[in-house]
């Protein structure tokens, strides 16, 4: 992605800023575990819990990962202008949530390490669609082609240090999924009585 042209980089965080909203009510819903069953296709997804380096917030960010001996690689495509790395740099410890787990984690910066090249390749194979909207196909790139096109991505690792429980957990929301069954079903309920009433009406 920071391949591409400024003006496409735009639109590309743009688009991303909308799908990221999505991808947090879904896992807000209680979906997390089932957002990834298709890796190759749609992506591998985390949901990283990081602090505003200025607003002192919390954010929630959607992002691809892998995962190698315990530890969570995670790259920003944007490089160092993407917001959410700029946040991890001010203030390195997290929280993540993954399919299966809530872990609090550090991370660092791990761009240019030995194992640089053979992770960022596994985190881009776990990004689905997104790798080939930037022209990467990491399946067939060889080395040398892949580091020339993410030669401005930041490759990040996270390592977990103490799992997570209480409030604030991943499906939070998890509580509106019977308020829309009842809801459903009291719809369906007077849709019911009403074509009963109808029926009788014209006999």
């Amino acid at each position: 992605m920071s391949t591409m042209p400024e003006n496409t980089q735009r639109v590309a965080r743009r688009a991303f800023k909308y799908v990221n909203r999505l991808m947090l009510l879904n896992w807000r819903l209680g979906m997390g575990p089932y957002i990834s069953f298709w890796p190759h296709g749609i992506g591998h997804f985390l949901l990283l819990i990081h602090t505003g380096r200025k607003s002192g917030v919390q954010r929630r960010t959607p992002i691809n990962y892998a995962e190698s001996d315990g530890d969570i690689y995670v790259t920003a495509a944007f490089g160092q202008h993407t917001h959410w790395y700029k946040n991890i740099v001010a203030h390195p410890q997290v929280e993540v949530w993954l399919p299966d787990a809530w872990w609090q984690a550090e991370t660092e910066d791990v761009t240019g390490s030995a194992h640089h090249t053979t992770m960022l390749r596994e985190v881009l194979k776990g990004s689905g669609f997104a790798a080939y909207m930037a022209g990467i196909n990491p399946h067939t790139m060889s080395d040398d082609k892949l580091n020339a096109a993410t030669m401005n991505y930041r490759l990040l690792r996270m390592r977990r240090t103490t799992p997570c429980i209480g409030n604030g957990s991943p499906g939070d929301l998890i509580w509106v999924w019977p308020m829309i069954c009842t809801g459903l079903l009291l719809l369906v309920l007077y849709r019911f009585v009403r074509q009963g009433h109808y029926d009788d009406s014209r006999n």
